[in-house]
């Protein structure tokens, strides 16, 4: 059987009296489009935050390609790209810049093809020599996503990567995503927007005050319903 993309064994976080994460265990598989679904509050950021080593879980485990989050924290973390939902920047670079410093991070050089290619496919290329202040909120959150991107990382987080972002962006997005996945990424999103989930994730986790209350492929889920949308089946399942 082959190493899971990512790996999550009973994981738990509180912050005082909240409970975010109440046990969840799940695998992804290598080259998987996998959505992470549930409403405000439900846990998917605290549990993006714990992969991504910004929160430490109280127990469990979790690792990126047989690497240990915890214990080996620097390689799992060149493995993932994280698009956070806040639009973190620094005001004092332009585009390129930022993503030529991002590709320092991960002690990267001449790495201005990948940054140009990425660019173009984020619709960004325009705006390379701009200063970050300058963008605005949509063209923001595209760099995000180059960051995210710069190192080639075999493992996406999309966290509401469309949120504030307008149709035309949504869709050569997604269709670059896409890409990335059909060349063996995977890929792990959170969004709001049920109906991307059904268009783009292979299998589904739907998560509720901290407790993953459904893991199903998508394909399974639809047919089981007939007629009924993703939201339809998911606002029934959170109701239920």
């Amino acid at each position: 059987m082959p190493q899971a993309a990512v790996s999550f064994v009973d994981v738990h976080k509180t912050f005082g009296a909240l409970h975010a994460l109440g046990g969840i265990t799940l695998d992804i598989a290598p080259g998987e489009f996998f959505g992470l679904l549930g409403p405000n509050g439900a846990g998917k950021t605290t549990l993006i935050s714990c992969l991504a080593g910004l929160t430490r879980p109280d127990r469990g485990r979790i690792s990126v390609l047989g690497h240990d989050v915890s214990k080996d924290f620097r390689t799992a973390r060149r493995l993932l790209g994280v698009v956070p939902q806040e639009l973190v920047f620094d005001p004092f670079f332009n585009v390129r810049e930022t993503l030529r410093i991002q590709s320092g991070y991960f002690g990267l050089r001449h790495n201005d093809d990948w940054i140009d290619e990425i660019l173009h496919h984020l619709d960004l290329t325009s705006k390379a020599e701009v200063n970050m202040r300058r963008l605005s909120g949509g063209m923001k959150r595209r760099v995000l996503v180059a960051q995210a991107l710069v190192h080639k990382p075999p493992v996406i987080v999309l966290d509401e990567p469309t949120a504030g972002v307008d149709v035309e962006l949504r869709q050569g997005l997604w269709q670059f995503v896409r890409r990335l996945n059909a060349e063996g990424h995977s890929i792990i999103l959170t969004t709001h927007y049920l109906e991307e989930a059904e268009a783009l994730c292979n299998r589904i986790a739907l998560l509720k005050q901290g407790k993953l209350i459904a893991l199903e492929r998508t394909a399974d889920l639809l047919a089981a319903h007939p007629g009924a949308s993703l939201e339809d089946i998911f606002m029934r399942t959170l109701r239920a």
